[in-house]
C-alpha cells in the first residue's frame, strides 16, 4: 500500500527536473542561430557586383545596339539585388503618402529606371577597375557592406551599401556614394521639384532623364 506513495514521490521529484529539461531545451534552441541566409551582406554584394563587371568588361559591346543589349542584361543582375519600391519611398518621403495606389506604381517603375541608370553608368566608368571590400556592419535585419573602386590611376570612390532582410535575401535600400546619401540626395531635388512645380511634373523630369539622349557620351 505504500507504494502508490513512492510512486507519488518519484513523480514529485521527476516533475521539476522534467521542468528543467523542458526549459534547458527551450534555452538551447533559443540560442541556436535563426536559419542563415545563403550568403553574408558581403558575398551577396559582391556576387552581383562581380556580375555587373563581367557584363561591362565585355569587349564585344561596343555598337549601339550591343550597349542596349548590355544594359538589359545589367538590369537581369541589378533588380534582384536592390529594393527599388523601398528606395522609391524613402526617396519620395512625406509625399509618398500623398500618392494615389496607381501614382505609387509608376514612380517605382520610372524611379527603378533612373535609379539603375546612374547606378550602371558609375560603374560602366570605372568597368576596368579594382573593387576592394571593406567593413561590413550587421545588426539583425540591417546590414552595411563598404566597398571602394580603384582606378589604374590609383584614383579610387566609395560605395557604400545599405541592405535589409527581405526573405533571407539581403537587398539595397540605400547607396552612399563618397558619403552622399543617394536616396536623401534624390529626397531633397524631389522635394524641390514637387512644391515648385507637380509631382506629375517630377517624373515627366525622371523619364527624360533616362532617353537616349541624356545618355552620356562614350
Amino acid at each position: 500500500m505504500k507504494k502508490p506513495a513512492a510512486s507519488k514521490t518519484t513523480e514529485m521529484i521527476l516533475q521539476p527536473r522534467v521542468t528543467l529539461v523542458s526549459l534547458l531545451f527551450l534555452l538551447f534552441y533559443l540560442l541556436l542561430p535563426s536559419p542563415s541566409r545563403a550568403d553574408s551582406p558581403t558575398e551577396q554584394v559582391r556576387a552581383t557586383v562581380d556580375k555587373v563587371l563581367t557584363i561591362v568588361r565585355n569587349p564585344n559591346l561596343i555598337s549601339d545596339t550591343q550597349h542596349e543589349d548590355l544594359r538589359a542584361q545589367l538590369a537581369q543582375v541589378i533588380y534582384p539585388r536592390f529594393d527599388f519600391t523601398e528606395m522609391a519611398k524613402r526617396s519620395l518621403g512625406p509625399h509618398w503618402g500623398r500618392r494615389t495606389s496607381d501614382e505609387k506604381q509608376e514612380f517605382v517603375k520610372t524611379f527603378t529606371g533612373l535609379l539603375a541608370k546612374s547606378y550602371v553608368d558609375k560603374i560602366e566608368s570605372y568597368g576596368g577597375d579594382k573593387v576592394v571590400y571593406g567593413g561590413e556592419v550587421e545588426d539583425a535585419n540591417y546590414a552595411e557592406v563598404d566597398t571602394k573602386i580603384v582606378s589604374k590611376k590609383g584614383e579610387d570612390f566609395s560605395i557604400n551599401y545599405k541592405l535589409h532582410s527581405v526573405n533571407n535575401e539581403w537587398r539595397v535600400y540605400d547607396l552612399v556614394i563618397e558619403n552622399i546619401s543617394l536616396v536623401n540626395n534624390y529626397r531633397s531635388q524631389f522635394h524641390r521639384v514637387i512644391v515648385q512645380s507637380s509631382f506629375e511634373d517630377l517624373v515627366r523630369i525622371m523619364k527624360e532623364k533616362q532617353s537616349p539622349g541624356s545618355e552620356r557620351s562614350r
